[in-house]
């Protein structure tokens, strides 16, 4: 048995040499400022200038409260009509409106040349912002160095981060005035970098994008996105309906489930929330219940999946169209 025992730890510095030449050591992650320095790198053999990598980059230091605010999953909290009671506000109206009047010929020529109602841009322009007095209170770039450094989507966040440091590099905006969400997104209409370079529009011809603060820059730019993801100008977003008793609420509805013509949903008994008829539009609509079967229902058509292209929650597109239905009324 001693010999046994003896011959078995004489092959243990064997083995674990063995499972060391197959078996991957754990790389640790590297230090913040050696990844910068990294990052600097990659940027240089991108095309960056090195000044601007060095204003844009120095400085740095990663912020937990973004960590914080990333880690947390999206839970719902709230019921859609507290939803709507939170954003589609008498104040916002109001302010909606009187956006509408001040910057009437500006909107008017964004509206025309893509083909989409000022009143839909108004209505982003407000939710996502308030109207630009809300962009976030985060630098871009460390924002994006702080979720890229930290791992969870590392790939994603570094690629946005590289095209954040284009954008200053080809001179759209200062390094100071770069201000933006937790997660990257900038500006007055929110877009993150990758949208920038697919959707951000020169309106007022100066050479550069600055969604920030020019408003011809804004306006143009959530008209060409809203545009360039399918926007057609003869439909609206959609409606509030009144589903009939006993309606089957739960097979009917769902932007999964193929779109039906609106003759079809009047004979299913469904109507304006008003009691009224459906229009006699052809138009093919799908059923949202942003709550569920015992919440509010609105029949919507293929704006509203542009809209969603835009954010992808049921909750932020059914308020854009009320709060444009809002603007547009009068009442």
């Amino acid at each position: 048995m001693m010999m046994k025992t003896t011959r078995t730890r004489r092959l243990l510095p064997v083995a674990a040499l063995l499972v060391s030449l197959f078996v991957p050591a754990v790389q640790a992650a590297p230090d913040f400022q050696q990844w910068l320095t990294d990052l600097r790198l990659e940027a240089l053999r991108e095309g960056i200038r090195p000044g601007t990598a060095d204003v844009a980059l120095t400085g740095i230091i990663p912020i937990q409260r973004i960590l914080d605010l990333d880690g947390k999953q999206p839970e719902r909290t709230i019921t859609f009509d507290t939803y709507l009671s939170r954003s589609v506000t008498k104040l916002r109206i109001k302010k909606a409106r009187e956006r509408m009047v001040t910057h009437k010929a500006l909107l008017a020529q964004m509206s025309k040349k893509y083909g989409v109602p000022a009143r839909f841009i108004v209505a982003l322009w407000g939710m996502e912002t308030d109207f630009g007095g809300n962009m976030g209170g985060f630098k871009v770039v460390d924002a994006l160095a702080t979720l890229a450094y930290d791992g969870r989507r590392s790939a994603f966040f570094r690629g946005e981060l590289l095209k954040a440091l284009r954008i200053l590099d080809e001179g759209h905006v200062a390094p100071d005035r770069m201000m933006g969400s937790w997660a990257g997104a900038m500006g007055q209409c929110q877009f993150m970098p990758s949208s920038f370079f697919k959707f951000a529009q020169d309106g007022d011809g100066d050479g550069k994008r600055d969604i920030w603060t020019t408003h011809a820059d804004v306006f143009a730019s959530a008209a060409n996105y809203l545009a360039t993801v399918g926007w057609k100008t003869d439909q609206t977003w959609g409606r509030a309906v009144r589903l009939p008793k006993g309606a089957d609420s739960v097979g009917w509805a769902g932007l999964d489930k193929p779109g039906q013509p609106l003759s079809v949903w009047t004979k299913r008994g469904v109507r304006n929330a008003d009691g009224k008829a459906l229009p006699k539009a052809a138009l093919d609509a799908w059923l949202v219940m942003p709550d569920g079967p015992k919440g509010k229902a609105f029949l919507v058509y293929g704006n509203y999946r542009t809209i969603m292209d835009w954010n992808r929650s049921t909750y932020f597109a059914t308020a854009v169209g009320i709060l444009a239905d809002h603007i547009g009324s009068g009442k």
